[in-house]
């Protein structure tokens, strides 16, 4: 096979995915600039380390497990030709445009969240508390969840696993880009992605602005939550609970105006939910098995998120809804975009519904 027609019908088939995500990137970088906040290298090259760092672990996991099943008699050579062979090659290449997308991706959504205060007040989290409340029977949504999930090593373990939601932005990227997965699926799935992040987490959030349980003392003067902090500060001093300081350093971060990788405040909607459920809707089409457990991941940060005091249980709610929905639209932009290409290039169309990669 042609490897650099394979790479071109692959990355032809990702235009879309590429078209909207730089559009979305110009859009937010004007919108940055129009409050007098400009661009820097500095969070991407911070993120670009980060996955670094996983492409090694990754390898390194890979390789261990690798060499356990195969048990090669060179073993080296045998490493080599799984991540440095021919196929390897054309595997890393037609993956990376993907991954510079999200190289990209969390910095701009970094300078978009810490800006909110720029575009719009900290006004919605009286309304999302009496939305929880309706639902609740007039009860917070933490007190209903408090006799179930309400001991410190419950707690403990949820904050961990609540923690452990980055690697679906890392570790879980860089399968979704470079695994042997259906092409409509990947496509689907990073244009989700990308959306999700941009509409959800820069337009919505912008629009609701909101801090949360946990901010709602130290920013807003608010002791709703107060019993709640207490809790989990309790909690912390028996287990460690690990959102606490996270919580700590992203107030202090908000206090130094700080905009670099990570930063910023917002409560409505959870983007730990919303890409949580987004992982699921993409990984049940990969395996069966695999589905149940990140739906199971789904459920229990949607939990975490509101036990832990990072959100209210609304915010979950209209994530799911709001991520529903851009899951059918890139669906559909990817079908028109096939049917467009199959119509225009006929050569292109049986690259373009295999289930494989035709550069893996």
């Amino acid at each position: 096979m042609d490897t650099r027609g394979s790479l071109l019908r692959r990355w032809t088939g990702e235009m879309p995915v590429y078209g909207v995500t730089l559009a979305l990137f110009a859009l937010c970088t004007a919108l940055l600039a129009s409050r007098g906040v400009g661009l820097d290298a500095g969070p991407v090259l911070a993120n670009m380390r980060i996955y670094l760092v996983s492409i090694v672990a990754w390898m390194a996991l890979d390789a261990g497990l690798h060499l356990a099943r195969h048990r090669p008699r060179e073993p080296f050579a045998a490493l080599h030709r799984r991540y440095a062979g021919p196929g390897a090659i054309r595997r890393w290449i037609a993956g990376a445009p993907l991954l510079a997308l999200c190289i990209l991706l969390m910095p701009f959504f970094s300078k978009m969240k810490a800006a909110i205060p720029l575009f719009n007040a900290y006004t919605w989290d009286a309304t999302f508390i009496a939305w929880d409340r309706a639902i609740f029977f007039g009860y917070d949504a933490w007190q209903v969840l408090q006799p179930l999930v309400g001991y410190p090593p419950v707690t403990a373990l949820l904050g961990l696993l609540y923690q452990a939601w980055f690697l679906l932005l890392y570790a879980g990227c860089l399968y979704m880009a470079f695994a042997a997965i259906d092409p409509a699926l990947r496509r689907q799935f990073f244009l989700g992605y990308a959306l999700s992040w941009s509409v959800i987490g820069g337009g919505a959030a912008t629009l609701l602005a909101s801090v949360g349980p946990c901010f709602l003392g130290p920013l807003m003067g608010d002791p709703t939550f107060d019993a709640q902090m207490a809790y989990l500060r309790a909690a912390d001093a028996q287990i460690p609970v690990m959102p606490l300081a996270v919580q700590q350093m992203l107030l202090d971060w908000h206090a130094a105006d700080a905009d670099g990788l990570g930063s910023g405040i917002t409560a409505m909607p959870s983007m730990h939910v919303a890409i949580a459920f987004l992982y699921w809707l993409a990984v049940r089409r990969i395996s069966a098995r695999a589905g149940r457990w990140m739906f199971a991941f789904f459920v229990v940060t949607w939990i975490g998120s509101v036990h832990l005091a990072y959100h209210y249980a609304v915010d979950g709610l209209v994530s799911i809804v709001m991520v529903a929905l851009l899951w059918r639209l890139s669906g559909a932009v990817i079908a028109w975009w096939d049917a467009r290409l199959a119509g225009s290039a006929p050569r292109l169309q049986p690259a373009l519904r295999t289930k494989t990669v035709p550069a893996e």
